[in-house]
C-alpha cells in the first residue's frame, strides 16, 4: 500500500471511531411515565412562589421553574395534579414538552454518568387552578448533587404581556384553548431577562389585570390584590425570608386602560380613572420598596391604546421621584408587532423588549452589589 493511500485508510478509520464515539455520546435522552419506585428526594432550587403540600409543590403564579443536579445515567421526576405545560430540560437542552401530563412518576434515562443538571420550567398560565410539581427524585445509580442557587434575584410583575400571552403562537386570531396552548413564559421577557444576567427570578403576573380596573371591567382581583399571595384562592400570604430581589420590573396598564368605560364601573370619567390608578400604582410601589427598600424599580409601557398607558406610567414614575423615591425608571417600548395571539406580543417582540430592560440593567451595574 501507498504511503499516502495508508494515511488516508488511518485518517478515515479514525474519523469513523470519532464518528461512532460521538454518536454513543449524543444518544438523545428519553423521559417516560413509569411505576418504579423512586429514590430519595434531590435537594430542590425552587423560582417562584410555592405552598408545600402533601403531593409536593402547589403553585398558580406562572413561570414557576424547579431545579437540581446529580451524577448518574438517570433521573426522576413527580408530577401531580393540575392542567399544565411543562418545559424539561437537562444540562441546558429540552428533553420534552409535557402537555397536561398525566400524574405520576416519570424517569429520564439515557444519559451519561457524570454530573447533570435538570430542570423543569412551567410554561403555561395557571389562573383557574394550582398545579402540582411533586420535585426530582434519585434512580438506582443517581447520587444527589447540591442544588444550584444564584445571588441575584429579580422580581417581574404584570399582565399578559409579562405572562408571555399566547407569544409563541403563529396567527392572532386564537381561541381560548389556544391561546392556553402557545403561551410560554419560559420564552418570555422574564426567563430571558434573568437568563442574560444569571438570576432567579419570579414571575408574578395574571393575564387580564390590572392596576385598578381588569380588561374590559372585568371581575377579579386586580393585580395589587392578589400580590400578597401565594396562591390565587388567598388563604395563605406569600413570605419567603430568602427572597430579596434587587430589581423589580413592572408593566401594569393595558388592561386599566384599552376597553372604554362601562356606566355601572365606579370612574365616571377617563380622569377619574387615571387619578385613580396613579394613586394606587404609586402606593404598590412604595409598599414593594418598604420590603426591599435598596431595590431599583423599572417600569415600562408599550404604546398601545393609543399612548394613554404610556403617558400614565410615565406620570407613576415622575410621581415617585417627586416624592423622594431613588432608583426609579421608565421605559417605554415601541415598535412591537403584536403579533401573538390577540395582538399580544410574540417571542420577537418579548426579545424587543428584554432588550430595551438590558439597557437599563447594564447602566446600572451596582444592582448587583449584593455579589
Amino acid at each position: 500500500m501507498a504511503e499516502g493511500q495508508g494515511m488516508k485508510t488511518i485518517l478515515a478509520l479514525l474519523g469513523a471511531t470519532l464518528l461512532a464515539a460521538s454518536a454513543a455520546v449524543a444518544q438523545p435522552a428519553t423521559i417516560a411515565l413509569v411505576v418504579t419506585k423512586p429514590g430519595a428526594p434531590l435537594p430542590l432550587h425552587i423560582g417562584g412562589r410555592v405552598e408545600r403540600t402533601a403531593g409536593g409543590y402547589a403553585r398558580q403564579w406562572p413561570g414557576t421553574y424547579f431545579e437540581a443536579a446529580f451524577s448518574g445515567p438517570a433521573v426522576m421526576l413527580k408530577i401531580g395534579e393540575g392542567e399544565v405545560i411543562l418545559r424539561v430540560s437537562v444540562d441546558g437542552a429540552t428533553v420534552a414538552k409535557l402537555v397536561k401530563p398525566k400524574p405520576g412518576t416519570y424517569r429520564i434515562a439515557g444519559l451519561g454518568r457524570g454530573r447533570h443538571s435538570i430542570r423543569v420550567d412551567v410554561a403555561s398560565e395557571s389562573q383557574a387552578a394550582s398545579t402540582v410539581f411533586g420535585g426530582f427524585y434519585a434512580d438506582q445509580r443517581t447520587r444527589a448533587l447540591p442544588a444550584r442557587a444564584r445571588t441575584r434575584q429579580i422580581e417581574f410583575i404584570g399582565d399578559s404581556h409579562t405572562v408571555g400571552y399566547g407569544n409563541i403562537a403563529t396567527k392572532r386570531d386564537c381561541t381560548q384553548d389556544e391561546v392556553w396552548a402557545t403561551t410560554d413564559t419560559s420564552l418570555a421577557v422574564p426567563a430571558l431577562t434573568a437568563r442574560r444576567y444569571g438570576a432567579d427570578y419570579q414571575v408574578n403576573a395574571i393575564s387580564g389585570r390590572g392596576i385598578v380596573r381588569n380588561y374590559d371591567g372585568s371581575p377579579g382581583d386586580t393585580v395589587p390584590t392578589a400580590y400578597p399571595f401565594t396562591l390565587f384562592d388567598k388563604a395563605k400570604r406569600y413570605a419567603d425570608p430568602a427572597w430579596h430581589p434587587s430589581l423589580f420590573v413592572i408593566a401594569l396598564g393595558t388592561n386599566d386602560f384599552t376597553t372604554p368605560l362601562k356606566a355601572t364601573e365606579p370612574w365616571k370619567t377617563r380622569d377619574a380613572l387615571h387619578a385613580a390608578y396613579e394613586t394606587r400604582y404609586v402606593d404598590f410601589v412604595k409598599q414593594l420598596r418598604a420590603r426591599n427598600p435598596d431595590a431599583d424599580v423599572v417600569l415600562w409601557a408599550t404604546d398601545m391604546a393609543d399612548g394613554e398607558i404610556a403617558a400614565e406610567v410615565g406620570k407613576v414614575a415622575a410621581r415617585l421621584k417627586a416624592e423622594g423615591a431613588r432608583d426609579i425608571a421608565f421605559i417605554p417600548v415601541t415598535g412591537l408587532a403584536f403579533s401573538g395571539c390577540h395582538a399580544h406580543p410574540s417571542t420577537a417582540d418579548d426579545a424587543r423588549i428584554a432588550t430595551a430592560l438590558a439597557g437599563y440593567i447594564d447602566a446600572h451595574p451596582t444592582l448587583w452589589s449584593q455579589e
